[in-house]
């Protein structure tokens, strides 16, 4: 199977939620942040950001390859130095604005399933 860390901003909670369902039911297992401190406005003290930080980087070296939740193509700090250690480490990358028409077609069906058409 492939293996898929997430990266990008923890500001996009509900978009990383969804692309895991999506990357997921693709048969992809997906690896994600822990936390989402800057949405969830949780107090995070500079050395949990650094321990945060080495945590996501040991996700990407088990990970196939990344996929950048990039929305309206927001990249930031953080998110660039996970992308440069990706490619250093040879891994593939992928990004959701190269993929958002294929995401959006996927999203549209998903939310309109019907709950009888569920677990059959």
């Amino acid at each position: 199977m492939n293996v898929i860390t997430l990266c990008g901003s923890t500001k996009f909670k509900q978009e990383f939620l969804n692309i895991n369902k999506w990357l997921t039911l693709q048969g992809n297992v997906v690896i994600s942040v822990g936390l989402f401190g800057q949405v969830d406005h949780e107090p995070i003290l500079p050395e949990e950001k650094e321990l945060l930080d080495k945590i996501h980087k040991a996700k990407i070296n088990l990970a196939n390859e990344i996929f950048v939740v990039d929305v309206n193509g927001y990249i930031g700090n953080s998110t660039n130095s996970e992308i440069e250690y990706a490619k250093w480490m040879k891994k593939n990358v992928r990004y959701l604005s190269n993929e958002i028409e294929e995401f959006d077609i996927w999203y549209d069906s998903y939310i309109k399933r019907e709950q009888s058409d569920w677990n059959k």
